[in-house]
């Protein structure tokens, strides 16, 4: 693999496209100074993926695009392509050609492509670290890049070696693998905060989320449960609904039934009333008329009887001879028996009067009762009563529930108040707990953020004391570093000048360096203008010079003096730049005119080698330095810090600088094991305070948690109450229309009972007070019969005698008429007596047939009461047999209404269960209730089991329905984070192992590598310097990750271990087999290099062309280069000029 060919369009001082094609072997590219031939590396370097502008020597990377001149217009981008040829297959890819183009747009973008297709900087860097081609770019050797080896520090020579070595793509693996390690511990930080935090999130919501747990296996159950028993419970009340059917049905029927008998009964009474009122007096008042008829029967018979006596009697007077004296004396009989019948008759009327005012009073008596019964009949009290009672029965009843639910609500609320009054308790002591530990937080957050606070001011108090501690440590290293420097220095100056063999010798005042002073920042300056004058042995005079020189001789001693008195002190006629005299001084001020003398012509420049080559060339007589040690005079060019000037005032501000860097670092030490035991103390503190935070915040939660918990609960019981006191009320409502009812109605009974029961005797008393009264009226009646009888007998008596006693008057008046018509008295007489006896027998015939009518009549009046007495009888049996079956009827009534509202209920039940199934347990009833019954504890029913879960839910209280959803969610991502630890845990495991793994590859190669560059380059350097000894030492053999490379150096004849101390051109051949040691220990395929030989002289030059023989057979080389002798061994010659205002072109020859 070689570089085929360069494309340079617009990069730098290349305007036009230019083409640079590339042999296999040496190409050399020639050209004065500013034609830019240093250009086409810079171009190389840029298009591999050169970042620094320093790199290729810009203040900034637009600078690269050509600028433009007096005749050429600025262009807007620069563009480089390098082609490669991999017929071999060194670069792993399929093409033959490989074209790597960089284009750099002046407003700052840039593209990469890789035959043509865009590509990143980093695919390129890794396609050919394969090749050996790092992407620090060992393999180009820029100018100024040869002394920057020798001065780099050990580690940056390791790179180099590296890099070569093909270590960095290790390192890069490293780098990448620390980065994701880095991210990784980032990565892992997070996770464990973030774990922390959804730890901290998760424990609340745990708690939370086995509550919703245990809410939703409560629902879940409580779910089942209810299904089951609204399943049951609806097919108990369609069995009950289809069994109240028949029961109402059967009710229904008996009520039909007990009405009709009802209606029976109804006409039954209404019927023996009527037999009752119908029956009346039932033709007893004939009775008494047929008693006085049958005596006016008998008292007529015994006047008949009576008559026919006296007509007998008239007809036996008519037959007697003293007529007149029987008429006299019965005349005076008939007054006599007159007299006494008017006094019967007076005693007769009295008794007559006084048996009609009984009898009057009798019928009163008889329609008092016969009013009272009726009036007792008309209200119905046993009626009245039965409603009384059944309403009674029913209120009771009634009342009894509601006083038992009175109760069980007073005890329900006594319960609830007590819960109440524990949830209000637990509650203040929870408030109390809250309170405490919010006031506890503030200090508490106070006292974390002091503690975090004074954590991280003991942090950055012992990042500032390590920081301190290893700033004095560097210094102090530093500085014993160069105290060591300055010291060994000295000790080798003194050695090559002789000083030690001069010493007491006549005018030795001591080595040039230690008996002047530098200003600081001018050591370089001073160094590269005084050269080796520095080490030299100042005497006082020449004399004494050569007597001094006489004896390093005759010593076979080494040495260089100079005398103090110049033959001629030389001033500067010009000034170009700054003079180097002014930062020089003697100590003793002895020393004045030799440094003029040695200075005089030296000159200091700021802009750097270029503007003194410049100065050198426009001013052959002058010597110009710059501050980083360069040297362009007359005795030729040298570019790079040649040496530390040492003088003996820097050795001793070493040394004071060295012990001061000490007690510093003693201090700084002191300080930072302070501020280590400080933070130690404050993490501890911190620790503690989070702790104690932490502790506060779960108390703080917990009694949070329970605060909500108690409110609910407080909540949900004081509803309770609320509805339980509403609930009171309205019994207590009830209750006030019902007690005074139940007291008005048990009130009301008594009286309606002894009502029902003095009706029920009123009718016995009646029956009895009417047959005594009938007994009465037929005694009385009997009475006033016979006093009518015995007064119209006494009447017809008295008549009959007043008659008698008129006729035996007027017989006696007319005595003689009698005698007359005697006979036809006689006549009548016996005709009398005749139709008497046919009276008679009419009259006995009418008493016959009355008795017989009597007879009847009272046994008809006996069948009578005995009658009215069934009747009464038959009517209180009615009448109760009514009063029960209205009872009956009643309780009929209430058992229909209380079915028919039982059933309204369980309509209402049934379809309140059945919308609360379909609503709320979204099921159908039939699936209801084919569910079956959820296992339950042992001696638990399914109505105790829901109680219990009920009770739960409410001691849950409300309870978050997405906690658990929450939880599951939080727990996932726990878990996952958990997964995600464990992964970026495994993952820096593995990344560990991978560093480990590379850091044992890297130790391997570069332990390799090294061993193979300490030997090629101990070979090189005894090449380049015959009799000289050079080596490579790591600075720190047990860490061969970190150990850096020293570079030592004895070339043949010096005792210089120092690279400071050797002349321009040992330190080019130096750095020159430090690369080439490389080279030789891991060839690249091509080597750029820029004036690398420019400041080797033909003896050096020729070992260097050596080298390049050697190496051309290998790899390729690109040299710039302005020695006759490097052109001369190229196989392709590259000439770049440059036209005054124009652009570089290039020409080309190939040499034969």
């Amino acid at each position: 693999m070689f570089l085929k060919s360069l494309t340079i369009k617009g990069f730098k001082s290349f305007a036009d496209t230019t083409v640079l094609d590339f042999e296999p072997g040496v190409t050399v590219v020639v050209g004065p100074n500013g034609s830019g031939k240093s250009n086409v590396v810079d171009a190389i370097a840029w298009v591999l993926g050169a970042q620094g502008p320093s790199t290729v020597r810009s203040g900034k990377m637009e600078d690269v695009v050509f600028a433009g001149t007096s005749e050429r217009k600025a262009l807007g981008r620069a563009e480089v392509s390098l082609v490669i040829d991999n017929s071999v297959g060194l670069l792993p890819v399929e093409f033959t050609e490989l074209t790597i183009t960089r284009i750099l747009y002046r407003a700052g973008d840039s593209e990469y492509s890789m035959n043509g297709v865009p590509c990143r900087l980093l695919d390129i860097q890794e396609l050919l670290s394969d090749a050996g081609v790092g992407r620090q770019q060992h393999i180009i050797v820029a100018q100024g890049q040869i002394d920057q080896v020798l001065n780099a520090r050990p580690e940056d020579r390791r790179t180099i070696i590296e890099e070569a070595a093909g270590i960095l793509k290790y390192r890069r693996r490293k780098e990448r693998s620390e980065r994701r390690l880095s991210s990784t511990e980032a990565n892992l930080t997070r996770l464990q905060d973030l774990q922390r935090e959804v730890r901290r999130q998760l424990r609340p919501l745990e708690k939370q989320a086995d509550a919703a747990k245990r809410h939703g296996d409560v629902v879940s159950e409580l779910h089942s449960l209810r299904l089951h028993l609204a399943g049951r419970e609806i097919a108990s009340l369609r069995i009950a609904q289809t069994n109240s059917g028949a029961e109402r049905e059967q009710l229904s029927n008996e009520e039909i039934h007990l009405r009709s008998h009802l209606a029976e009964l109804d006409e039954r009474i209404v019927r023996s009333e009527s037999k009752l009122i119908a029956s009346g007096d039932g033709g007893m008042d004939l009775l008494p008329r047929a008693e006085s008829l049958r005596e006016r029967c008998k008292g007529l018979l015994a006047l008949v009887n009576e008559r026919t006596r006296a007509v007998e009697r008239d007809k036996g007077a008519l037959l007697a001879a003293d007529v007149l004296a029987t008429l006299e004396a019965e005349q005076s009989r008939i007054l006599i028996e007159l007299e006494n019948v008017s006094e019967r008759e007076a005693l007769v009327a009295p008794k007559i009067e006084e048996v009609k005012e009984s009898e009057t009073l009798l019928k009163a008596d008889r329609d008092a009762a016969d009013l009272e019964e009726m009036s007792g009949i008309q209200l119905g009290a046993s009626d009245r009563a039965g409603e009384v009672r059944g309403e009674l029965v029913a209120l009771r009843s009634t009342v009894g529930r509601e006083v038992a639910e009175e109760s069980r609500l007073r005890n329900r609320l006594e319960k609830l108040s007590e819960q109440v009054q524990i949830a209000t308790k637990r509650f203040d002591e929870l408030q109390v707990n809250i309170r405490i530990a919010t006031e506890a937080e503030l200090p508490l957050v106070a006292s974390l953020d002091r503690a975090n606070e004074k954590e991280k001011v003991a942090s950055r108090y012992l990042d500032a004391a390590e920081v301190e501690l290893r700033e004095a440590i560097e210094d102090q290293r530093s500085w014993q570093a160069r105290t060591e420097i300055l010291e060994l220095s000295l000790s080798q100056a003194r050695n090559s000048s002789g000083l030690d063999e001069l010493e007491g010798a006549k005018g030795v005042q001591g080595l040039l360096a230690e008996l002047i002073e530098i200003d600081p920042g001018w050591e370089l300056a001073v160094e590269a203008g005084l050269g080796e004058t520095l080490s030299s042995v100042v005497i006082q005079d020449p004399k004494s010079a050569r007597s001094a020189l006489e004896l390093l001789r005759e010593k076979s001693t080494p040495g260089a003096v100079i005398s103090a008195v110049p033959g001629e002190i030389k001033r500067m006629t010009q000034i170009v730049g700054a003079p180097l005299r002014q930062h020089v001084r003697s100590l003793d001020g002895k020393l004045n005119d030799l440094l003029d003398h040695l200075l005089h012509s030296v000159v200091c420049v700021e802009q750097g080698w270029k503007e003194a080559v410049d100065g050198s060339l426009e001013n052959p007589g002058l010597t110009f330095v710059t501050l980083q040690g360069d040297r362009c005079g007359p005795d030729g060019w040298r570019v790079g810090q040649a040496g530390s000037a040492v003088t003996l005032v820097a050795f001793e501000e070493a040394t004071l600088a060295c012990a001061n860097a000490n007690h510093l670092r003693q201090s700084a030490e002191s300080k930072s094991k302070a501020a280590l035991l400080a933070f130690e103390s404050s993490k501890n503190d911190l620790v503690k305070s989070t702790a104690e935070l932490q502790a506060n915040d779960d108390v703080l939660t917990k009694a949070s948690d329970l605060v909500g918990r108690t409110q609910q609960d407080v909540a949900s019981l004081t509803n309770d109450i609320s509805a339980l006191r509403v609930r009171l009320d309205e019994l207590q409502l009830v209750l006030l229309v019902d007690e005074p009812r139940l007291a008005e109605l048990e009130n009301l009974l008594p009286a309606l009972e002894a009502a029902e029961s003095a009706e029920r005797d009123a009718i016995l008393e009646n029956g009895n007070r009417r047959d005594v009264l009938e007994g009465r009226a037929r005694e009385l009646a009997a009475i006033r019969a016979q006093l009518t009888v015995n007064a119209s007998n006494l009447i017809e008596q008295k008549e009959r005698l007043e008659n008698r006693s008129s006729e035996i008057t007027a017989q006696l008046l007319q005595h003689e008429t009698e005698l007359v018509h005697a006979a036809d008295r006689r006549t009548r007489i016996e005709q009398i007596i005749v139709s008497l006896g046919v009276l008679s027998d009419l009259l006995l015939g009418h008493t016959e047939r009355l008795e017989a009518e009597v007879t009847r009549l009272r046994e008809k009046r006996q069948k009578l009461s005995q009658e009215v007495r069934l009747i009464t009888s038959e009517l209180e049996t009615s009448r109760r047999e009514r009063s029960d079956v209205e009872k009956r009827l009643l309780e009929l009534r209430e058992l229909i209404g209380r079915v028919d509202v039982a059933d309204a209920e369980r309509r209402l039940k049934l379809e309140n269960v059945v919308q609360l199934v379909r609503s709320e347990l979204e099921v159908e009833p039939d699936v209801a209730i084919s569910h079956e019954l959820p296992a339950l504890p042992e001696g638990t029913s399914a109505a105790a089991r829901v109680r219990e879960l009920d009770a739960d839910l409410r001691r849950m209280g409300p309870i978050n329905p997405l906690a658990l959803q929450e939880f599951e969610e939080l727990s996932e991502r726990h878990d996952f984070v958990a997964e995600q630890l464990e992964d970026v845990k495994k993952g820096r495991r593995e990344l560990n192992k991978v560093i480990s793994a590379i850091d044992e590859e890297i130790v391997r190669v570069f332990g390799s590598a090294f061993a193979d560059v300490s030997e090629n380059f101990e070979e090189l350097f005894s090449t380049l310097f015959p009799g000289g000894q050079g080596k490579l030492r790591l600075t720190n053999p047990n860490d061969l990750l970190g150990t850096g490379i020293e570079l030592e150096a004895k070339p043949s004849g010096k005792n210089v271990r120092k690279l400071s101390l050797l002349s321009g051109g040992e330190r080019s051949l130096t750095a020159l087999a430090f690369l080439f040691a490389i080279f030789r220990s891991r060839p690249s395929p091509f080597y750029v290099m820029d004036e690398v030989e420019a400041a080797l002289d033909d003896v050096n030059l020729h070992r260097f062309l050596g080298l390049i023989a050697e190496f051309r057979k290998e790899a390729q080389l690109v040299i710039v280069s302005h020695q006759k002798r490097t052109m001369e061994s190229a196989d392709v010659l590259y000439g770049v000029s440059m036209a005054p205002g124009g652009a570089s072109k290039v020409l080309s020859e190939k040499v034969a």
